[in-house]
């Protein structure tokens, strides 16, 4: 089996590519950031799903992001609710300045380490909240730097490779594939602003999302909602 790393926060998408992950064959390696993130609830879900897949070794990485700020997911701004999903050209609050970016680095580290040949990350450029680092364009450019950057890119016969399944898959898709491949998403959290108790919002734009999702996949979303729209 190969060894492959996958960015897991304990959301839908990453959840999913985990799956997918699991499903081709590979040896799971998770990479969980602790970046200074509002609330601590996506964490939790993501030791959880790591459990629930049985990755060979899960890594949650201190790093704080907070000390530069500029996103209402690291600092105290409030987050925006209730907004239309449709706004093309405009990058929300929500955004963290060069996330992606920064924890594909870090796992790229990881991959020199293992060794591993193969990333994965859930990101999608359909249902998504208008972040640059979300797009296929951002994806080919970071493996192109990887490929000439690293020991293991130079030397190794086989390239590394950034692997993005859900990349042209809309947020309906996702859960059909995921569900299709045994995921249990009751494990897992999408919530910008959860309650003290965990339960999501239901008026950010993840839980718009994911709610929307479930609806086109004609299913029900087992998370608890403070408000269920």
């Amino acid at each position: 089996m190969k060894n492959a790393i996958i960015l897991l926060s304990g959301g839908l998408d990453s959840t999913t590519t985990c799956a997918v992950a699991r499903r081709d064959g590979y040896r799971l390696h998770a990479l969980s950031f602790d970046y200074g993130q509002r609330h601590r609830f996506e964490l939790e879900a993501a030791r959880n799903v790591a459990q629930f897949f049985q990755v060979a070794d899960h890594r949650i990485f201190p790093l704080d992001l907070s000390v530069f700020g500029g996103s209402a997911l690291t600092t105290d701004l409030d987050v925006p609710k209730d907004q239309t999903l449709d706004r093309p050209n405009t990058i929300p609050i929500t955004y963290v300045p060069a996330r992606n970016t920064i924890f594909l680095a870090i796992a790229l580290a990881w991959a020199e380490v293992l060794p591993a040949t193969d990333l994965f990350i859930g990101v999608n450029a359909l249902d998504y909240s208008g972040y640059p680092d979300c797009r296929g364009e951002f994806i080919d450019a970071f493996q192109t730097m990887a490929n000439r950057a690293t020991r293991l890119g130079v030397e190794q016969s086989e390239p590394i490779r950034i692997h993005t399944p859900l990349l042209k898959l809309t947020k309906g898709d996702i859960i059909r594939l995921g569900t299709d491949l045994g995921v249990n998403y009751s494990l897992t959290h999408s919530c910008y602003d959860p309650a003290a108790d965990g339960r999501s919002c239901g008026h950010c734009d993840a839980c718009q999302l994911r709610l929307r999702g479930f609806r086109e996949a004609g299913l029900v979303d087992p998370l608890p909602y403070v408000d269920r729209p």
